[in-house]
């Protein structure tokens, strides 16, 4: 028996031919970006799923732990810049994977540093709800132009 091997999809910085539900969650992925910045919890209550989690260097939380973290400003999630993003299915659910630096504001510091963040989607009801979102620290240096690199902000 020939068995068949599938290649994951991993974040680069190329242009990849990409289907219609590829092109639907990355946009989403974009426009959540865009609402943790402006900190538009009303929008991100009805893309987290309720039993959502929250991975972060500091520590792990839900979704109301999230959205109170992201309305009270103890993070600011000001600029995503994304490098590069993938989105691998698995049935219903969707795993996006972006490479960024992230510009956030954490206890009243900006700071920037490189992430791989894992998005978790899961389609219910015929629309994609966040399931999980972790942020890897990555060793490489920061990208975005006019920043000066930032040790890991724990």
């Amino acid at each position: 028996m020939e068995l068949a091997h599938a290649q994951a999809k991993l974040p680069t910085a190329t242009a990849a031919a990409t289907t219609k539900e590829e092109q639907e969650l990355l946009a989403l992925s974009k426009t959540k970006w865009a609402w943790m910045a402006a900190k538009n919890v009303d929008a991100l209550q009805g893309l987290f799923a309720d039993n959502c989690v929250f991975v972060h260097m500091g520590g792990s939380w839900g979704k109301n732990q999230e959205l109170t973290t992201i309305k009270g400003g103890m993070i600011w999630y000001k600029q995503a810049e994304v490098y590069g993003a993938a989105v691998n299915f698995f049935g219903p659910t969707a795993i996006l994977l972006n490479d960024i630096d992230l510009v956030a504001v954490v206890g009243g510091k900006e700071v920037v540093n490189p992430f791989m963040v894992t998005e978790v989607y899961v389609k219910e009801n015929g629309k994609w709800k966040l399931g999980s979102l972790t942020f890897s620290h990555l060793a490489r240096p920061v990208k975005l132009a006019g920043s000066a690199a930032q040790p890991p902000q724990h």
